[in-house]
C-alpha cells in the first residue's frame, strides 16, 4: 500500500481506476491523450436468499449472467506543466440475453475536470460517491456482493455507487498535504420546469479526509442522507483503516453508522474486518461484518473471493457471500400451510473477464 493507496483512492475518484490498466491508447500527441478501456465479463451465479424484498418466495437457482461489463473513454490534455484537463465517460452494458435488444443500459460515468499537483482536483458531472471512493474503498474489492459498508445506503442500485452520488455533482480533492488529503462533493437536486408549487433546490454533500504514513492508511467521512435523492434523512458516518503487513498481504477494519429512521429498515451500526493476500498470479479477499440494525436482529455477514490472472488481460474468479439473513414464513396461494424461505443460503458467483 504505502503512498500507492492514496494514489489509488484519488484515481478512483477521477476514474483513473484499475480498469484502465489495460487501456488502449488511441491518440497521444502534443499533451492530448485518448484511451479506450473496458471489460467483457461472463459468469454463473446461484444461491442467496430464497425470498425478495416483498417477502415473496423466489427461485435462487443457477443462471448465466453478465458480470458488469463496461466500455469507457478517458481523455486528458496538459494545459501547462502543473494543470491537466481530463474527461471520462463510461457505459455499462449487459452482455447476455437480458439486454441484446438495446445495447448499453447505463451511463456509469460522464464528467470533466482539472487536476493540479499544487492546487488539487476539481471535477463535475456524473461520478461515484467520494465517500465510497475514499472511505469504503478498502472493502470495495468484490465484483458483485460482499461490500456491506454503504450497501445499506445505496440509492443507485449498484455496488459502490453510494448515497447522493452520480449525476449533477461537483467535487474537490486537495493535493497531498504531508500525507493528508481532504475531499468534498455536492449533488444538486432541482425541480426547475415543474409546475408550482415546487420543492425548490436541494444540495446534498459528502466529505472527509484520509491520512497515509508508510504502510498505514486512515480514512474518515460522511454522506448526507438528504431525502430528495432517495436518502433517509439521516447521515452516514464511517471510518476505515488499512495496513500492509508485508508485500502482498494487507488487513482492513472499518466502522459505519446511521441514526435510526423510518426508511429502509432504520439505522444501523456496522463493523467490518478483512484482508487481502496476493502472490504471483493469485489474489484472495476475505471479509466479515457484524451488522446491528436498530429495528431488527443483528447478523454476521461474510464474503470471500479468489482470482487468477491467466494473462494480463484475462482472469477467472470465484466469489462467495453469506449475508446471514433470517428465514421467514411465506404464504403461497393453494397451500394449506406456510413455506419456510431460507435467507441464509450462500451466494456464489464464478466466471471470467477479458480486459481491454
Amino acid at each position: 500500500m504505502k503512498k500507492t493507496l492514496l494514489a489509488t483512492a484519488i484515481a478512483g475518484a477521477v476514474a483513473l481506476s484499475a480498469a484502465t490498466a489495460q487501456a488502449a491508447t488511441v491518440y497521444d500527441q502534443d499533451g492530448t491523450k485518448l484511451d479506450v478501456n473496458g471489460r467483457i465479463a461472463m459468469g454463473i451465479r446461484g444461491g442467496g436468499p430464497e425470498y425478495n424484498a416483498n417477502d415473496e418466495l423466489i427461485d435462487n437457482g443457477e443462471e448465466f449472467v453478465d458480470v458488469y461489463s463496461r466500455l469507457g473513454l478517458t481523455m486528458s490534455h496538459m494545459v501547462n506543466s502543473d494543470v491537466t484537463a481530463f474527461g471520462r465517460v463510461e457505459w455499462r452494458f449487459t452482455g447476455d440475453e437480458r439486454n441484446t435488444a438495446q445495447g448499453f443500459n447505463e451511463v456509469r460515468h460522464s464528467y470533466i475536470g482539472l487536476r493540479s499537483n499544487a492546487y488539487g482536483t476539481v471535477q463535475a458531472g456524473n461520478y461515484d460517491s467520494f465517500y465510497n471512493s475514499f472511505v469504503a474503498s478498502p472493502f470495495d474489492v468484490y465484483l458483485d456482493r460482499g461490500l456491506e459498508l454503504t450497501q445499506n445506503a445505496s440509492v443507485t442500485g449498484s455496488n459502490g455507487g453510494g448515497e447522493q452520488a452520480r449525476g449533477d455533482s461537483i467535487g474537490y480533492i486537495t493535493p497531498n498535504l504531508e500525507g493528508f488529503t481532504a475531499f468534498i462533493s455536492a449533488k444538486h437536486y432541482s425541480d426547475r420546469g415543474d409546475v408550482e408549487p415546487s420543492r425548490g433546490s436541494v444540495v446534498a454533500t459528502q466529505g472527509g479526509a484520509t491520512y497515509e504514513i508508510d504502510a498505514l492508511r486512515l480514512a474518515l467521512g460522511y454522506a448526507e442522507g438528504t431525502v430528495r435523492g432517495g436518502g433517509t434523512g439521516e447521515n452516514i458516518y464511517g471510518t476505515t483503516a488499512s495496513y500492509e503487513f508485508m508485500p502482498g498481504f494487507s488487513g482492513r477494519i472499518g466502522y459505519e453508522m446511521r441514526d435510526d429512521h423510518t426508511v429502509r429498515g432504520g439505522g444501523y451500526d456496522t463493523i467490518g474486518l478483512g484482508g487481502t493476500y496476493a502472490f504471483d498470479a493469485w489474489k484472495f479477499h476475505a471479509d466479515v461484518y457484524n451488522i446491528d440494525p436498530d429495528n431488527a436482529d443483528s447478523r454476521t455477514s461474510w464474503a470471500a473471493g479468489a482470482y487468477y490472472n491467466v494473462s494480463s488481460n484475462f482472469d477467472v474468479f470465484l466469489e462467495l457471500q453469506q449475508a446471514d439473513q433470517q428465514s421467514i414464513n411465506v404464504t403461497i396461494d393453494g397451500l394449506d400451510s406456510d413455506v419456510t424461505a431460507d435467507g441464509d443460503d450462500m451466494y456464489w458467483l464464478t466466471g471470467a473477464r477479458y480486459h481491454f
